[in-house]
C-alpha cells in the first residue's frame, strides 16, 4: 500500500528504510523524499515508526560525530533521493508553481518596506 502517493513509496519501503536506521519522518524523508511534498502521509510515517527503540538515535544523541555525519542509512534495492530532483513516479511530476504576486496586494513573509524596494 502506498504511503507517499506524491513519490510513490511504500509502506514495505518506508519499513526497510526504518530497519535500517531511519528512526524519524525526518530521517525517513532524507532517504526517500517521502513526506516533502504534500505533507500528507507524515502522520502515516510516524505511525509505522512507532516509538519503538531506535539504536541510530541513541547514537545521534549521544553526540557520535560519525553518526551525525553518516546522515540517512542506505537500503538495498531502493533509490535514494537525489537532491534537486523533483521527479516523481512518473518521472516528471511537475513542481508546484509559485503563488501569484498581484500589484498592490501584500506578499506572505514580505515587509512592506521590503517589497516597495524590490
Amino acid at each position: 500500500m502506498f504511503v507517499c502517493s506524491c513519490f510513490g513509496i511504500t509502506e514495505q519501503q518506508v519499513r526497510a528504510h526504518a530497519d535500517s536506521g531511519a528512526c524519524t519522518p525526518r530521517q525517513i524523508a532524507s532517504a526517500c523524499k517521502a513526506g516533502t511534498d504534500c505533507g500528507g502521509c507524515v502522520r502515516r510515517i510516524q505511525a509505522l515508526l512507532g516509538r519503538g527503540a531506535c539504536p541510530r538515535r541513541e547514537l545521534a544523541e549521544s553526540g557520535d560525530p560519525a553518526v551525525l555525519a553518516a546522515g540517512p542509512p542506505a537500503v538495498p534495492g531502493i533509490p535514494a533521493a537525489v537532491p534537486g530532483n523533483a521527479a516523481g513516479p512518473a518521472g516528471g511530476a511537475a513542481q508546484r508553481p509559485a503563488p501569484a504576486v498581484l500589484p498592490g496586494r501584500p506578499v506572505p513573509g514580505v515587509s512592506p518596506a521590503a517589497a516597495e524596494a524590490a
